[in-house]
């Protein structure tokens, strides 16, 4: 089949059907015709040919043109495509490396065998076309959701017509035992799009604690208007949700408005959700009262917040306890979930039994190690006294205020508080010696001879081994491990050592050692940017 005038317009009128039907650029699908036309070519006039053709688009006529490049002579490799200056001469007026000489030539006469594969390259390239339109259309759509017509399962999968577009629910984004028919409609939340080799990939939700988030949106004005917030959401898919919200009209009740009139706004969001039972949630910036809130229906009678561990201790009645901990553990979890805390649940016995039991080993310690009755060292613990260094440096002042205790009494507490801490001291210092402590990391400033010692067990022995510490193996963190927060103990955290201490210690040993210019970590904690390096140490190690 040759390109003659008869066919000509018909070029244009298909790319322009096809372009329709796909939804795509018309000169897509020229260029992808032009570029088969071209393979076409040459197939006829041979491979190593530089055959291009150009089809215009108004008149529809296809140019068949050969170009040949001018390259110097040693460069010269491609006979058909390349030619030298010299030869280059017999068509070019003063011709120059990198010129090109272009000659049209007569159009193809497409055999069968051509016409296919033209055809594949012209289909080839509209796929592509048709991707790219889709993935464009939907990479901005994520985060929202979606209505659509279920076309088939696969293996759990739920595959769902979206218009121009196919997506995938996946069999764990399901709400429970969830179960779909051909044109069922459906709707879901975009969690994800992705461009892949086979196309752009979209993949949806309805487990996700977002798809919540965007239904109040749809049901609730005053949230798609910005008056009220979701702050947090936590599920626990078809079964219950904790939803917190925050109100930026003081006239206007949060948890009301979601609610809606005799609960017709959260009803519709139970619905869509199979009857997941919805707990909402006022807001609070103070974290013990909002975890408080975030417990309900049970009633909490302590909380006693960690924030550096991010742990926090809640006390409820005995028989608030099932209840605060809801069946298999959901309530807490939720709760847990919302806040971003671990969360310790007991009972009032409970904490007394532990309070109870530290009364005694406060006391056990004053008593044995300043040779006092039980009844004095109970004073001491009763005074808030937790620690021998309490009692060996405190002011004066603070220990007299202890009935029966006089100037001479309290000196003498001091006396030999500061004699047990300086025998423990000059032992663990030995200790540390016995192990391979080197003075570089004795004599160094911030560290106790404690603190030297449990390094050295460790393996730390000199400055420099210090100094390659990151600031969380010392103080201390929580790892994140398949979502669970786990402990990380640091090798001085039980001398209380937090991470901004630590990080300022094993700065100064690196400046002491010539590691780090005192004068560059000045200008880089203007910039904001000091300590980035143990930063991300401790983003990867520990949270």
């Amino acid at each position: 089949m040759a390109i003659t005038s008869a066919n000509q317009l018909e070029l244009l009128q298909t790319a322009e059907a096809v372009a329709r039907e796909k939804m795509i650029d018309p000169s897509l699908v020229i260029e992808a015709m032009e570029e088969s036309l071209a393979r076409a070519a040459k197939s006829r006039y041979g491979a190593e040919m530089d055959i291009r053709v150009s089809i215009d688009r108004k008149t529809g006529r296809a140019t068949f043109t050969r170009v040949r490049t001018v390259v110097e002579d040693e460069e010269l490799e491609n006979y058909q495509a390349e030619m030298t200056v010299e030869q280059a001469k017999q068509y070019m007026d003063n011709p120059q490396v990198g010129d090109t000489y272009v000659e049209e030539v007569p159009p193809v006469d497409m055999g069968r065998i051509a016409a296919q594969s033209a055809k594949q390259v012209i289909l080839q390239k509209v796929r592509e076309a048709e991707r790219d339109r889709q993935y464009d259309e939907f990479k901005d759509r994520a985060g929202t959701i979606i209505n659509g017509l279920v076309k088939r399962e696969e293996y759990g999968n739920v595959i769902v017509d979206v218009g121009r577009g196919e997506a995938v629910l996946r069999r764990n984004e399901k709400i429970g035992r969830e179960s779909y028919r051909p044109n069922d409609r459906i709707r879901c939340y975009i969690k994800d799009v992705r461009r892949e080799p086979r196309g752009p990939q979209i993949f949806l939700s309805r487990t996700a604690p977002e798809f919540m988030a965007e239904l109040f949106k749809m049901e609730v004005p005053e949230i798609y208007d910005g008056i009220i917030e979701i702050k947090a959401v936590a599920r626990d898919p078809g079964s219950r949700a904790k939803i917190a919200v925050i109100s930026y009209d003081g006239s206007i009740d949060p948890v009301g408005a979601c609610v809606g009139m005799r609960g017709s706004r959260v009803q519709a969001v139970v619905n869509e959700l199979q009857g997941e039972k919805i707990d909402i949630i006022p807001w609070n910036e103070d974290m013990p009262t909002f975890l408080v809130n975030a417990l309900q229906p049970a009633e909490v009678s302590k909380v006693v917040l960690d924030e550096e561990a991010e742990r926090i201790e809640v006390v409820v009645p005995e028989e608030q306890l099932s209840l605060a901990i809801g069946r298999r553990g959901q309530n807490v979890r939720l709760a847990s979930q919302l806040t971003g805390l671990d969360i310790d649940i007991m009972t009032e016995e409970e904490e007394s039994a532990r309070r109870q039991k530290e009364f005694e080993e406060r006391t056990e310690l004053f008593m044995n190690t300043l040779d006092l009755d039980e009844f004095f060292a109970q004073l001491l613990v009763s005074e808030g006294f937790t620690n021998l260094e309490e009692v060996a440096y405190v002011e004066l002042d603070e220990l007299l205020v202890i009935d029966g205790v006089d100037e001479g009494t309290a000196q003498e507490l001091q006396t030999r508080a500061r004699e047990f801490l300086e025998e423990q001291a000059r032992k663990a210092l030995e200790h540390a010696r016995e192990l391979g402590a080197e003075d570089s990391l004795i004599e160094f400033e911030g560290l106790t001879p404690q603190m030297v010692e449990a390094l050295a067990e460790d393996g730390i022995k000199t400055l420099e081994d210090f100094a390659t510490c990151a600031d969380w193996e010392l103080a201390g963190g929580w790892t994140t491990v398949d979502g669970e927060r786990v402990k990380d103990d640091g090798l001085l955290e039980k001398f209380d050592v937090d991470l901004a201490e630590a990080q300022n210690l094993v700065m100064t040993a690196r400046i002491i050692l010539g590691w780090v210019d005192p004068d560059e970590l000045v200008a880089a904690e203007e910039d904001g940017t000091a300590g980035e390096g143990d930063d991300a140490e401790t983003e990867e190690g520990a949270v």
